[in-house]
């Protein structure tokens, strides 16, 4: 045991300089166009606002031919048609609560049917209690595990099988830094996330063999949007809150060129590299630097 300790401390540098130099390169060289979007039809979950509103925005500016929008907030998602349907692209939106499985096989029926065979899922839809396990309702705690974890196998079993079928497809998980390192007073969203986490990373091993058919996995930091009003971070200017629109620009980037797993910003591949070397001593330390999150609402998500 000591030894792989003293070997993980000694690759601890080449680590680091690895994710500097490859940083560097993704701003000095050219990127890749990759994927053609102009034959996709796009489903985004939780587009109605967030994250979600700004996905279906970079898709149509980079060429979606269709995009798809789901939520459970009518009102937010006609918004967002209208803004994507302003930027020249084909837009349709469906009421839906991704955490009910009857309810989104019957809309993923509805969208067959209407628009066509979804290429692209993203899986975007979430919310977060932000309480304490002891201070948590038993439905609300219930809620985010249907609709952030849940709630991703049945729009992927809807989905799945049809691009199987064409040989082109791509599932998108818009997940979180907080699956692979937690902190404290959101247990329910921490929880819910890092399931989310092994599903793709088993979905996108599970799909290696399939052609044409593969996965990204999105892992952004604490977001500048409604639903992290509640997050404080002791330091802001060194962990600055990322924008949603710099989000869906780097997801879009990550579908195009085919990229399993994209951590947001790059640093996070530091952290989760000093997570498994360090001590809980250690750990309880970054806890107390980074901040915490507390949520004066009780649900506040992506829907």
């Amino acid at each position: 045991m000591v030894w792989r300790r003293w070997r993980a401390a000694a690759l601890l540098p080449l680590q680091l300089l690895g994710c500097a130099l490859k940083a560097a390169a993704r701003l000095l060289l050219p990127r890749p166009t990759g994927r053609d979007l102009g034959g996709d039809v796009v489903l985004i979950t939780g587009g109605g606002r967030g994250i979600g509103r700004r996905l279906a925005l970079e898709f149509a500016k980079q060429g979606a031919r269709k995009v798809v929008l789901w939520g459970r907030t009518e009102t937010c998602l006609k918004e967002a048609s209208e803004e994507v349907l302003a930027l020249g692209t084909e837009c349709h939106y469906f009421v839906c609560d991704v955490g009910n499985r009857e309810e989104v096989y019957q809309q993923a029926k509805v969208v067959r049917e209407k628009v066509g065979d979804v290429t692209i899922l993203v899986n975007n839809a979430a919310v977060v209690h932000g309480k304490s396990l002891m201070e948590s309702d038993d439905d609300a705690l219930l809620k985010t595990q249907h609709i952030n974890t849940l709630g991703q196998f049945w729009t992927t079993k809807a989905f799945l099988p049809r691009m199987l079928e064409l040989c082109n497809g791509h599932v998108v998980c818009i997940n979180s830094i907080l699956s692979v390192s937690t902190i404290p007073g959101a247990i329910d969203y921490c929880t819910s996330k890092a399931s989310s986490f092994a599903f793709m990373e088993s979905l996108t091993l599970g799909l290696l063999d399939c052609p044409g058919v593969s996965c990204t996995t999105v892992l952004p930091f604490h977001t500048n949007t409604e639903m992290f009003q509640g997050m404080k971070v002791r330091f802001p200017q060194l962990f600055p809150p990322l924008k949603p629109e710099v989000v869906a620009q780097r997801t879009v980037e990550a579908v195009k060129t085919n990229t399993a797993f994209i951590y947001l910003p790059w640093t996070m591949n530091i952290l989760i590299f000093l997570k498994s070397l360090l001590p809980l001593s250690a750990l309880e330390e970054i806890h107390r630097f980074s901040g915490s999150y507390t949520c004066m609402n009780s649900f506040k998500g992506r829907t």
